[in-house]
């Protein structure tokens, strides 16, 4: 059953004792870039201004500024899949949207009661025509939650990269991630033995942190990229582990595990934030993040590894138990 309200933050205040805002940005087609943008500044009261025939901003008095982003790159692998000439395409721009190019909206970072207005984009951009994940086996559409860490300190980062290790098979089975999504590189697991590493460590530097996940990690495709939060600590050590332009700086987890299922009839971005608040409520409980720990280690085989099926199902049953899910 999907849910229609963001559950509160268990740690709601970032280190300056503000409220911690989370961005969301959400891939689907069906519409076009012109569509969208009307239809999100009628949501959002905005203005759009049209930067390019690739992209829209919508600027608004109170919430900030939404990207509305039409996907150049799969547009050009489309044209050299098709066979035809980039260049003609990209002059048809506004004839190929709707049929080939995917949209991307782009949110500013919102508080979780200024995401209540995302509730109605949904539904609006649902109604007239919007589909996500299920439309194509090619784009694999998602949605990204990108939020705010509470603090940027190691023992922070540390329990929220050990509570993620400790869910990331549970959280699969429950997105009911895509199987066009899960044979895709963009949202890869953790390694079992960067988990190993994880459950094993009571205290690290960011260093040693940021050393780790790029040893076992150094590329964008997992399911919680933490690359955009390490270059805010060492920007000129994760490029040179991961040359990529994409990356950019910034204080918030880039977890993008969720499907984007737009086109089902009550769907919502708070059922995807329902999930990922799992991880924060673990991640604040230290007791439950040492038992589970604990439990990892003790799980594990020799070479075999824990055993998947058998984990999930202790979790299930204790995050029931706990009404966490």
């Amino acid at each position: 059953m999907s849910e229609t309200y963001f559950k509160e933050l268990p740690v709601p205040l970032n280190d300056s004792d503000e409220p911690r805002t989370v961005g969301f940005e959400l891939e689907f087609s069906g519409l076009t870039l012109e569509q969208t943008s009307t239809i999100l500044c009628s949501v959002v009261d905005g203005e759009c201004v049209r930067e390019s025939k690739a992209e829209h901003k919508v600027k608004t008095s109170d919430l900030g500024t939404f990207n509305v982003e039409i996907d150049w790159a799969y547009l050009k692998k489309k044209a050299k899949a098709e066979g035809a000439d980039e260049s003609s395409l990209l002059k048809e721009l506004g004839n190929l949207a709707e049929r080939w190019v995917p949209i991307e909206i782009v949110c500013p970072p919102l508080t979780l009661e200024q995401c209540k207005v995302l509730t109605t984009l949904v539904d609006k951009l649902r109604n007239a025509g919007a589909k996500g994940t299920d439309e194509s086996w090619i784009a694999a559409y998602g949605v990204h939650i990108n939020a705010e860490i509470p603090k940027l300190d190691a023992p922070t980062v540390l329990r929220y990269l050990q509570a993620y290790g400790l869910l990331q098979w549970w959280l699969i089975e429950k997105h009911q991630v895509d199987t066009t999504r899960k044979i895709s590189p963009y949202i890869d697991k953790y390694p079992e033995d960067y988990l190993h590493r994880l459950m094993t460590q009571d205290e690290a530097d960011l260093s040693t942190l940021i050393d780790d996940y790029l040893s076992f990690n150094a590329t964008r495709n997992r399911a919680l990229d933490m690359l955009p939060l390490f270059s805010m600590v060492d920007e000129d050590k994760v490029m040179n582990a991961v040359n990529d332009g994409k990356i950019k700086a910034r204080p918030t987890f880039h977890y993008r595990l969720p499907n984007c299922q737009i086109e089902h009839p009550g769907w919502q971005l708070s059922e995807e934030w329902n999930l990922w608040w799992v991880i924060e409520a673990l991640a604040s409980d230290q007791n439950a993040l040492t038992y589970w720990r604990n439990a990892f280690i003790e799980a594990e085989r020799p070479i075999m590894g824990v055993a998947e099926t058998d984990w999930k199902e202790r979790l299930t049953q204790w995050l029931s138990d706990r009404e966490w899910w």
